[in-house]
This record gives structure tokens, sequence and C-alpha cells, in this order.
């Protein structure tokens, strides 16, 4: 049996998220799933690197997933360009050893957070990055996600929804880029709760927007509670940007 992996890029403007739900296909995974079983007339089940949520998008996803297919790699790649729809886009297909797991293997994660912050809004970005009209301080921004790199207890910038058994999780590095009206933050990490990375981008909003302040998002930490936290940022400024393995 063979084992392939994908290197996905999606717009999420119009899924119910990566993961496949069981009374709609109308996710990512589904769609993927349903294109990859008629190509090589078996059941197929992919295993995703990770989830993402309703109107979250994805630059570089991965995927694997088993096949007795004697199909060529070269044969995948045109079949799922042609037949997956074109918010969907299989940018890589690789056969890889069969201990290989897109999920179980990855060391780090980076997320990408757009922000356009400008007088009116972009209207071509409007599905793809939050828009903010008053100006945000880059240089606070700066200074509270320092607090937030390390290992830290993160329980204050986890949904109530996360289930994992520790909230504990390593932030290698955060990186805010500003080019004219556009603002990307990237978060790297070993790991991310439920919502995190949303969460972190309000706090560093309501930093940038003089709410808060950088000293605040160590009091937020050390507090361990999701009520004294930010707002959630919305989906649709998220991007999962790379894995790394």
């Amino acid at each position: 049996m063979r084992n392939i992996k994908l290197t996905i890029e999606y717009d999420g403007s119009r899924y119910k998220g990566f993961q496949r739900l069981k009374d709609n296909d109308n996710t990512i995974q589904g769609k993927i799933e349903s294109v990859l079983s008629k190509m090589v007339d078996e059941t197929v089940e992919i295993i995703g690197s990770g989830r993402t949520d309703m109107g979250v998008h994805a630059y570089n996803q991965v995927a694997n997933f088993k096949t007795n297919s004697k199909m060529s790699i070269e044969k995948m790649n045109d079949y799922l360009y042609k037949y997956l729809p074109e918010d969907i886009v299989i940018k890589d297909v690789k056969e890889v050893e069969d201990r290989f797991h897109s999920r179980y293997n990855a060391k780090r994660k980076v997320y990408l957070y757009k922000i356009d912050n400008s007088k009116y809004h972009n209207v071509f970005l409007r599905k793809y990055a939050t828009y903010i009209d008053k100006p945000l301080n880059i240089d606070l921004m700066e200074e509270a996600s320092k607090y937030l790199v390390g290992e830290h207890d993160f329980t204050s910038f986890a949904s109530s929804k996360s289930k994992k058994k520790s909230n504990v999780r390593n932030i290698h590095s955060i990186t805010i880029n500003k080019n004219k009206d556009i603002i990307d933050i990237y978060v790297e990490g070993n790991g991310f709760l439920y919502n995190m990375v949303r969460i972190i981008v309000g706090a560093l909003i309501d930093v940038g927007l003089n709410r808060k302040s950088p000293e605040d998002i160590k009091l937020m930490l050390e507090a361990k509670d999701r009520k004294v936290a930010s707002d959630t940022a919305p989906a649709k400024g998220l991007y999962l940007y790379s894995v790394k393995y």
C-alpha cells in the first residue's frame, strides 16, 4: 500500500472548515476525499496536519492518504487539478514512506493573519483580511508579542471548546510586518489550541488600538482564564501558512 502526501492551498470562504462533517461534505476534506475516491476507485480518507475552522484559508496545508492504486504521481496531480473546485488546489503530490503521518510528524506550524489597516477597506481583500479603520501601533504590538514567545500555559488564549489535556504550548516567534496598509502577523509554534492564534491576534489588535497595554498580555497569560483575554479575531484573516517536519 502506498502513502501519498498532498500539499494543499485553499480559499476557505465558502467551506465549513477543513475537517469532514458527518452530515455535510461542504468541507475541504470532504471535497478532496470525494475526488480522490473516484480517482483511485476505492474509499479514501485523508489525514490533515490539523483542522482549520470555517472561513480560514491555507497556503500549505499538508495531508496524506493510503491507497493500493498504481496510478502515477503525475496523473494523480493532473486529475486532482482537473476535478477539484477552483478554490482548492493540490500544489504538490509526493509518495512518502509508510510511517509518514501528516499530523503526528509535524514539528512546527506557522499561521499568518492579515489585517487591512486602511481608511477605506480594500474590496478585493474583504474575504481575506480583517479590516480595521483606526491606525494600529505596530511598535506596541511588537512589544506585546514578546510576552507570548516561549513556553506558556495558553489557557487564556484558548476557546472553551478546546479539549486538550494540556494547554502548554511553545511559541517560537511572532513576526509583524507592515507593507503600506496591509499588516501580516506570522505566529510559529509547536502546536496551537482551538482559536489560539485568533485570540492572540485579538489581543495584539487591542494593544495596537491602545485599548490594552503590552503588559496586559503578561497578565492575561498569568490569569489562565479565557474571560480576561481579548475577543477572537475574525476567521477570514487567518491562513495556515506552512507545516514543518
